[in-house]
C-alpha cells in the first residue's frame, strides 16, 4: 500500500510540473520577462511606450508558440522535436509582421531574443514531456485490439488476464465488439469507474496512425466526415491572403523555373492536365512541365522512380514542389485549396472507385496543393498505395482544423528540404 501511494504521489507530483498552466508560466518567467529584466532592469509603470508593446507583443506570440505546440502534439507523427523551433519562430515571424503592419513603435531586440529563448524552452519541455509523458496502454488482446499491439513506437503491454498489474497505465484499449468473454466487460467497466481511460481499438488506431480504416467506416458516420461550411469559407479566404502574401517570393521564383525549362528543353512551359475535384466536377490543374514535352500528353500512368521522362530540371522542381506553384491559379479559382487530399486523374478515379470502397467520399472537400496524406504517406504508385492514402484522406476530412493544416504546412517544408516522396 505504501509503495501504492508512493507511485500515485510520484505521478501527480510530476503531472503538476508538466501540467500546462505551469509550464506555461514558468516558460513565460524564462522566456520573456528575464530577458526583458536583463535589457531594462525596470518596472513596467517605468518602461517607455515601445517597451511596452514589444513586452505585450512577445508574451502574446510565446503564449500562441506554446499552444501551437500543446496543440499539434496530439496529432500522429509530431512526436519529434524538429517541429519544435519551426512552430515556435513561425509564429513569433506571424506576430513581428503584425506588429509591422501596425506601425508600432516597439523594441525589435526583445522580440529577437524572446524567440530564442522560447525556442530552446519550449524544446526543453517537448523533451521532458516525451520522456515523463509518453503514453502507455493496456491492451486486451482481441480483435482490432491486436492491430494496436503491432504498431511500432507505442508502448503497450498486452493483459494475459482481466486485471492490471502494478504499473502506470494511461489507458485500455479494447475492441469493445470482440471481447473475450463477460469477465472482461466487468474488468473494463471497474476501469472505467476508477477514472482510468477506456479506448475503443478502431478509434485508438485512428489516433495513432493517422489513419480512418476504411473497413471500419461504418463506426465513423458520414456526417462526422464531413467538413465545416464555415470553415471551408474561412479557409479559401486564408488560402487567398497566403497566396498575396507569398507572390513577392513566388514570382521571381517563378519566373526563373520557366526560363530553367525553356533553355534546357523545346515545349511548353506549362503543363496542364485534367483531374477530378470537389463533388467529382473535374477541372484543369497546372504545374511547371517536369518530363520532356513529347511525354506530356501520354496515357494516365503513375510515375516511376527514376523516370526517364523526367527532365533535369524537372528532378529538381519536383523534389523541392516547385512544379505545384501554378496550381496557386486553382487555389484562387476556388477549385483546389493549398491542403486538402490530391487530384487525381479521371482515368485514375474511374479505376480505384472500382477497387477501393469509398473512394469517391474524399472528393468532398477540395482538393489541395499539398495534404495530410502526401506529407505521412509519400507518393501512392499502385492501387495498394492509394488504398492507404484513403485512409489518410478520410483522416484530414474527419479532423480539419487550422491547427492540422498548420502542421501539415511545416511537415510540407520539411519534406521539401527532404524530397520525402517525389516522383
Amino acid at each position: 500500500m505504501i509503495q501504492a501511494f508512493s507511485r500515485r504521489h510520484h505521478r501527480l507530483y510530476e503531472q503538476f510540473l508538466l501540467s500546462r498552466g505551469f509550464t506555461l508560466l514558468l516558460g513565460w518567467l524564462l522566456s520573456v520577462a528575464l530577458p526583458a529584466w536583463l535589457l531594462w532592469g525596470l518596472a513596467w509603470n517605468q518602461l517607455d511606450p515601445g517597451q511596452q508593446a514589444a513586452l505585450v507583443a512577445a508574451t502574446f506570440a510565446y503564449g500562441l508558440a506554446a499552444l501551437a505546440v500543446h496543440a499539434l502534439a496530439r496529432y500522429p507523427g509530431t512526436r519529434s522535436a524538429t517541429y519544435v523551433a519551426p512552430q515556435v519562430l513561425l509564429t513569433f515571424a506571424l506576430v513581428t509582421l503584425g506588429t509591422l503592419l501596425l506601425r508600432l513603435d516597439m523594441s525589435r531586440l526583445l522580440m529577437g531574443i524572446t524567440a530564442l529563448t522560447s525556442v530552446l524552452w519550449c524544446h526543453i519541455e517537448f523533451l521532458l514531456r516525451a520522456r515523463f509523458q509518453r503514453p502507455k496502454f493496456a491492451v486486451v488482446a482481441s480483435g482490432a485490439a491486436l492491430d494496436v499491439i503491432a504498431l511500432p513506437g507505442v508502448d503497450t503491454r498486452q493483459l494475459p488476464e482481466p486485471q492490471l498489474d502494478d504499473r502506470r497505465y494511461d489507458g485500455v484499449i479494447a475492441d469493445l465488439s470482440a471481447l473475450p468473454g463477460p469477465s472482461w466487460e466487468r474488468f473494463l467497466a471497474q476501469c472505467a469507474l476508477s477514472r482510468l481511460p477506456v479506448y475503443h481499438a478502431p478509434r485508438a488506431l485512428e489516433s495513432l496512425t493517422g489513419r480512418v480504416r476504411i473497413q471500419n467506416l461504418s463506426e465513423n458516420p458520414m456526417g462526422s466526415l464531413l467538413p465545416s461550411i464555415t470553415y471551408e469559407r474561412l479557409k479559401y479566404v486564408m488560402d487567398a491572403v497566403l497566396i498575396l502574401i507569398s507572390l513577392p517570393i513566388v514570382i521571381p521564383l517563378a519566373l526563373l523555373t520557366a526560363l530553367a525549362i525553356r533553355l534546357e528543353s523545346p515545349g511548353p512551359v506549362l503543363f496542364s492536365q485534367e483531374r477530378v475535384g470537389q463533388g467529382n466536377r473535374r477541372f484543369q490543374i497546372y504545374k511547371f512541365r517536369s518530363m520532356v514535352a513529347t511525354h506530356a500528353t501520354q496515357d494516365a500512368r503513375f510515375a516511376a522512380e527514376n523516370d526517364s521522362r523526367v527532365t533535369r530540371v524537372g528532378q529538381v522542381i519536383r523534389k523541392l514542389r516547385i512544379d505545384e506553384i501554378p496550381q496557386f491559379l486553382n487555389v484562387l479559382k476556388g477549385e483546389m485549396s493549398l491542403i486538402g487530399p490530391r487530384p487525381e486523374q479521371h482515368a485514375f478515379v474511374e479505376q480505384f472507385e472500382q477497387e477501393i470502397p469509398f473512394y469517391a467520399y474524399r472528393h468532398v472537400v477540395k482538393p489541395g496543393i499539398t495534404g495530410w496524406a502526401q506529407v505521412s504517406q509519400g507518393y501512392a504508385a499502385d492501387t495498394d498505395d492509394t488504398r492507404v492514402k484513403i485512409e489518410y484522406d478520410f483522416y484530414y476530412i474527419k479532423h480539419c482544423s487550422l491547427a492540422l493544416d498548420l502542421l501539415i504546412v511545416l511537415r510540407t517544408l520539411q519534406t521539401m528540404l527532404t524530397g520525402f516522396g517525389a516522383r
